[in-house]
């Protein structure tokens, strides 16, 4: 396990935004902690953006977080240091923007919660090829885009999920 990195390093904005601004810091499962802090800001990137601009934000978010994550990785000696969480909260935006909504709020969180977790898992068991992905691109490229093919699998269960929902239920999502 990598050392906790200082939490000076959040003074720079281009750490601040790669450690998801401290998130990444937390002593248990940075990561998710990342990945929470990004469903919990959601709300507040997406409701004020139309589709095109959110997708635009997303875009830019990823392209500069190649560049901040690179950067970080290089003053923390790691590529992919487990503090580094732009790549989980990049895409988890992204893998929120395309989570089904439901008829009441409750319904529409259940579905982001299930995009959470599904998230989490792929992001965390790394399967083919997200794994070789991991391991064959160490700089700030391969940082994002292994989060960003998690996303993709996300993306492809709750699609089934969608589907599979009145089958096994009875009515729509």
């Amino acid at each position: 396990m990598d050392p906790r990195p200082s939490p000076r390093l959040l003074r720079h904005p281009v750490h601040l935004v790669s450690l998801g601004f401290g998130s990444g810091l937390s002593p248990v499962a940075p990561g998710t902690a990342g990945t929470l802090l990004a469903w919990l800001l959601y709300p507040l990137l997406r409701i004020p953006l139309s589709d095109t601009v959110f997708l635009l934000l997303l875009l830019v978010c990823f392209v500069g977080g190649i560049f901040a994550t690179q950067r970080t990785g290089e003053a923390l000696g790691v590529p992919d240091h487990g503090a580094i969480v732009w790549d989980e909260m990049a895409a988890m935006w992204l893998v929120l923007f395309f989570t089904p909504q439901g008829s009441t709020l409750y319904q529409s969180l259940v579905w982001q919660a299930i995009a959470v977790a599904l998230f989490r898992l792929f992001d965390i068991l790394k399967p083919p090829p997200i794994r070789q992905m991991d391991s064959r691109f160490k700089n700030g490229f391969g940082v994002m885009f292994d989060d960003l093919l998690a996303a993709g699998y996300t993306l492809l269960v709750l699609a089934a999920l969608v589907y599979l929902y009145p089958l096994l239920f009875g009515t729509g999502a």
